[in-house]
């Protein structure tokens, strides 16, 4: 008859494992013999042995006791149950470790793969890392608010790449991060006359809303608030662009003149 350690040993477990498998239940436990010491016979091992077995192979505990006393297609039920579940759950590792792969290469495990394309197109535009970084920060927002839409917001960032004015407003919003900090940078002004203009050029085509987002009042009011808390020239953007009949980052809006 054997001791704890030795009923370890042959099942491969260890002993901490064997007197949690009693605690729960799941092991039986012998009675002590006149030495004071429990005693294990051959049962117990193998009983050890399918436990350790169904464990290893990603069995809960909890469900141990019943395969131990199933049938043979009960058992075989489980067995498919619990494949099923690992399947997934190595899907979700092979997932897991793709994301890894992406965040030791420099990109965002939070954003969609197209929208890495649309951060590498604005450097190559001439938008400053520091500037895609900015870029990429908002995009995880806009992946909050709608997580289902990019299908539809993409093309038309990735055509807006394509007007000049844009890429001369992302070359000079770059500038002014990374040279200046300044509120009174008078290149500021510049960057708000430009989309002034982009603001009027799509208010007269009427693709003000390009995706219909413009209507998700709480969702435009966050992105809306995101550079006003990640620099403090947006504040100053924000009065140029209303010097000039404007308001909003996100859903610009004309103002009304007053009456």
């Amino acid at each position: 008859m054997l001791t704890i350690g030795q009923l370890a040993a042959y099942a491969g477990v260890t002993v901490r494992a064997v007197r949690h498998y009693h605690q729960i239940g799941l092991l039986p436990e012998p009675e002590r013999d006149d030495s004071g010491y429990r005693r294990y016979g051959p049962t117990a091992v193998v009983s050890l042995v399918k436990i350790r077995t169904l464990a290893n192979a990603g069995v809960p505990l909890s469900q141990i006791a019943l395969m131990l006393q199933a049938d043979a297609s009960t058992f075989a039920e489980a067995v498919e149950k619990i494949d099923y579940h690992l399947r997934d759950e190595i899907e979700r590792l092979q997932t897991s470790r793709k994301q890894i792969a992406r965040l030791t290469a420099g990109d965002s495990v939070a954003l969609p793969p197209e929208v890495d394309r649309y951060l590498d197109r604005l450097r190559e535009i001439g938008a400053s890392e520091r500037m895609v970084q900015g870029e990429r920060d908002g995009w995880i927002l806009v992946a909050a608010c709608w997580p289902d839409r990019f299908a539809e917001i993409m093309p038309s960032k990735f055509a807006q790449l394509e007007d000049p004015q844009l890429v001369r407003l992302y070359r000079l919003l770059s500038e002014i991060i990374d040279e200046a900090d300044s509120v009174d940078d008078p290149r500021l002004a510049e960057a708000a006359d430009l989309m002034a203009a982009m603001a009027e050029q799509a208010d007269a085509a009427g693709e003000l809303d390009y995706v219909g987002l413009a209507k998700d009042d709480p969702a435009i009011a966050l992105l809306d608030a995101f550079p006003l808390e990640a620099d403090p020239r947006s504040e100053r953007m924000v009065e140029l662009m209303r010097e000039r009949g404007w308001t909003g980052w996100t859903r610009p809006e004309r103002i009304a003149p007053p009456s």
